[in-house]
């Protein structure tokens, strides 16, 4: 499961663990925040473990007298290392949709200048209507 705005674009980050039950968790936000740093933390530290299970597989696979048990630990573990890298891979590939999505911002006419009165005027000293 996805969130999505109207358009189908993603709005929510999938984080890289589960919630209870092994539901999805996601984090609103501009992805500066304190959880999605923490998020991309352990993206790194999974990434990380992946690579080095897949370092040791040409080990393990290659020697001649791997027994049955050995085999079906690398096989758990790679198929965690799996689900871990196709969560990554489905995180960041909404967020690439979503900020590919995203409207360029219109430029500005040449003639605008920064000191044009664009803004509205400061606020006015609450000094003649106060008690």
């Amino acid at each position: 499961m996805r969130v999505t705005d109207v358009r189908g674009v993603s709005v929510a980050r999938l984080l890289p663990w589960t919630g209870t039950g092994g539901k999805p968790c996601y984090v609103v936000g501009d992805g500066t925040g304190y959880v999605s740093r923490k998020a991309d933390e352990v993206e790194e530290i999974q990434l990380d473990m992946a690579y080095e299970l897949l370092g040791h597989v040409d080990g393990l696979l290659t020697e001649p007298g791997v027994t049955a048990p050995e085999l079906h630990f690398l096989a758990s573990r790679l198929s965690e290392c799996l689900e871990q890298v196709q969560r990554i891979a489905e995180s960041r590939g909404s967020r690439l949709e979503a900020a590919l999505a995203r409207p360029e911002p219109e430029p500005q006419p040449a003639s605008a200048s920064p000191s044009d009165p664009q803004l509205p005027p400061p606020p006015q000293s609450n000094r003649d209507t106060s008690p």
